[in-house]
């Protein structure tokens, strides 16, 4: 069965890529806000707490690691779920977020709807036992 209103907060600065999760994620209830810039997400995550938030490392103004830092900084904002969605692909980057960095998972793209949206669920799963 279908969870409705699950809110998503991307960090993507790819508008196709923010339309594409949108669609795949929005067929299952959830609801995404793209943003592309740093600051301005991490402001919005502060004053929304989404449900999970999806995360590129590579945006134009902010390193994604930065973002994920401050997220994990703030009280606020410390618990909730991050999944890195980056074409940095390199075994390396995979243990810098999921071994050091502790992402709740990560998503290389491509990738494949149904692999995103059961990935989400997983973290959201795991996140409410």
């Amino acid at each position: 069965m279908k969870q409705t209103s699950k809110r998503v907060i991307y960090f993507e600065d790819d508008k196709d890529m923010v339309e594409l999760v949108r669609i795949i994620l929005g067929r299952e209830g959830y609801q995404v806000e793209g943003i592309a810039e740093g600051q301005v997400g991490i402001k919005a995550v502060q004053q929304n707490s989404p449900d999970v938030v999806l995360l590129d490392l590579m945006l134009p103004d902010m390193d994604g690691w930065e973002i994920y830092r401050q997220l994990k900084h703030d009280k606020s904002t410390a618990d909730i779920p991050v999944i890195v969605i980056t074409a940095k692909a390199q075994n390396i980057d995979k243990v810098l977020g999921l071994e050091i960095a502790k992402v709740d998972d990560y998503i290389s793209k491509p990738f494949r709807p149904n692999e995103l949206v059961d990935r989400i669920e997983e973290v959201l799963a795991g996140r409410n036992n």
